[in-house]
């Protein structure tokens, strides 16, 4: 496996895809205020930047290009308990290190966004930052709804962001 996650490269991808989703992946649609591809679209910037699928039988993470995908693939809550997950337990696998400093975040690195009943529901990657009175604030890219690069307070009304610096 290798054994660096190239920021630059899911950056890239998010970048491309944030506006005009890749046809090459299902999409999946927010209807009623249930689903969306926010996470669907997290989890193909991840895998740009070089994580490879997961085939675990305890928590997978992968895709087809059939277009079916692991529920730790397309759901936010179980790509965020995935990540974490993986960092507890030191898994070969892109694990995600949840951090209070903003700081310390870096492009590609990934928002999960709680609601006011404790859910994890929405998810987005950091695709820039912006200098806001001498301290650097993270700019988002995500799906449903697709922006491109938008501060990440702007995003859905949300209790908490959790902030997971990328490992692999």
């Amino acid at each position: 496996m290798q054994n660096k996650y190239d920021r630059q490269s899911a950056k890239n991808y998010a970048v491309r895809y944030a506006l005009e989703p890749n046809k090459r992946y299902k999409f999946f649609k927010y209807v009623n205020g249930n689903g969306g591809d926010c996470t669907n679209f997290v989890s193909q910037c991840l895998k740009a930047g070089g994580a490879p699928m997961d085939y675990n039988l305890t928590r997978p993470w992968w895709y087809n290009f059939g277009g079916q995908s692991s529920v730790c693939w397309s759901v936010a809550h179980a790509l965020y308990w995935y990540l974490k997950i993986n960092q507890s337990a030191n898994r070969n696998a892109i694990k995600g290190l949840e951090i209070e400093d903003r700081q310390k975040l870096e492009v590609g690195d990934i928002v999960f966004y709680e609601n006011f009943g404790n859910i994890i529901f929405h998810s987005a990657i950091i695709t820039s930052f912006i200098d806001v009175n001498g301290n650097s604030q993270p700019r988002i890219s995500q799906h449903s709804y697709n922006q491109l690069d938008e501060p990440y307070e702007k995003s859905y009304g949300y209790k908490k962001a959790h902030f997971l610096k990328i490992i692999l």
